[in-house]
């Protein structure tokens, strides 16, 4: 599905991705750990396309990614959800996932109603304005939107952030049934107990590079709480 290799990223001399290399696999939730500064909001980009790396390659679906623009790799399938959520505040909910149209073609351009099975509250609430929301109903929008575009792999940094432990819930059983569904999951954390509980497959980020991979039932407490402590 996609695959990272050897990533180096920089901002002037400061280095944010060190030749770090991961696969995000079919069917799966990816999940992406590590401290603040590490470097895992650069990979996210870098995969988006907001930040192009400096050396290294992203294949996504057989396709070589690095001349791509952003808008390019949104039509290709990958949605994105950013840390914050971004979500326009004087927007209604629906003009909110009306955003996610300018990738699409004209005869795309519908909200699935699937988003709404997902979320009831955003059907619910269709005519509020995106500011009128609460944090985690926010946090529900924008992963609707990013769904508007049908994509193949939904990229999220930091979906639980700020969010009441209910909701985190709410946002877990819906990235699982989207990954049921055929939809491939990438997600940057720093809640564990989360990435254990809906987690495929795990990595650890340290200075730029991926210093763990294994499977959530692999994990060793003490040697990734040392990588998740500050």
């Amino acid at each position: 599905m996609l695959t990272v290799e050897n990533a180096k990223l920089s901002y002037g001399s400061s280095i944010a991705l060190r030749g770090a290399s991961l696969e995000i696999g079919p069917n799966e939730i990816t999940c992406v750990l590590g401290r603040n500064g590490v470097g895992k909001t650069s990979l996210l980009r870098s995969i988006i396309g907001q930040h192009p790396l400096s050396f290294g390659s992203i294949t996504f679906s057989g396709q070589e990614l690095a001349n791509r623009q952003v808008h390019d790799r949104a039509r290709s399938g990958i949605g994105f959800v950013p840390q914050g959520r971004e979500i326009f505040p004087l927007l209604t909910v629906k003009e909110n996932l009306q955003t996610g149209f300018s990738s699409l073609p004209r005869k795309d351009r519908t909200i699935p109603e699937d988003i709404f099975n997902l979320f009831p509250v955003l059907k619910d609430m269709l005519n509020r304005r995106g500011g009128d929301l609460s944090g985690g109903q926010q946090q529900q929008l924008a992963i609707g939107r990013a769904l508007v575009l049908r994509p193949k792999l939904l990229v999220l940094d930091e979906p639980t952030e700020g969010i009441q432990p209910s909701i985190i819930k709410d946002i877990g059983s819906a990235l699982q049934t989207l990954r049921d569904r055929g939809i491939a999951i990438l997600l940057v954390e720093q809640y564990l107990d989360f990435c254990r509980e809906i987690g495929d497959h795990i990595y650890i980020m340290d200075r730029g590079e991926v210093v763990y991979s294994g499977l959530p039932k692999t994990l060793d407490d003490s040697s990734v709480r040392r990588y998740l402590t500050v």
